[in-house]
């Protein structure tokens, strides 16, 4: 007689908070898990967190966080999605897809009608086959003493809403990225 186990489907939970061990917990300890160091940006905590957990550990994560922004003349919010992150024994299954899609679902209970994201060049292929858009326009965004600066990093949007398009124009982000 054999026995078969049926792996259980990973499930996307909330978090109630989102700490340095967690990010350990999935990425290892690393001084640059993101790849975004020598970017020298300072970055926002997120304050939504969607994880999933694999054997008693954490192996998935996005944040989400409310931003005010401008786009050409019209000022707005958009949903800041960051700290997606894999661990790397477990890439290549679909999670990011799924803790990512559950953020969204969420994102789209807050009110803004688009989700926005920095990303590393790399990953762009990724996040357009979740749905996600790169920007062509240049980003500014903020950083500590109020300096201003164009986000070196790809910025990509995906909307909340049916029937909703990202405007034209520049985009400033009236925070710290997220």
């Amino acid at each position: 007689m054999s026995e078969t186990r049926s792996a259980q489907a990973p499930t996307v939970i909330r978090l109630p908070q989102y700490t340095k061990t967690d990010q350990e917990e999935i990425l290892g300890h690393n001084n640059d898990p993101f790849g975004v160091a020598s970017a020298g940006l300072t970055w926002l905590p997120k304050e939504e967190h969607f994880g999933i957990r694999h054997e008693d550990r954490l192996v998935a994560h996005t944040g989400l966080l409310r931003l005010p922004v401008a786009i050409g003349d019209t000022k707005t919010e958009v949903v800041g999605v960051g700290g997606v992150a894999v661990a790397p024994g477990m890439q290549g299954q679909g999670l990011a897809r799924l803790v990512v899609t559950a953020a969204l679902e969420h994102a789209r209970t807050m009110g803004p009608q688009h989700a926005l994201l920095f990303c590393r060049a790399p990953l762009v292929p990724l996040y357009q086959r979740l749905g996600w858009h790169p920007l062509d326009e240049d980003v500014i965004v903020e950083q500590p003493e109020g300096r201003l600066v164009t986000m070196p990093l790809r910025t990509m949007v995906t909307p909340l809403r049916n029937d909703v398009r990202w405007p034209s124009g520049p985009v400033r982000l009236f925070s710290l990225p997220m």
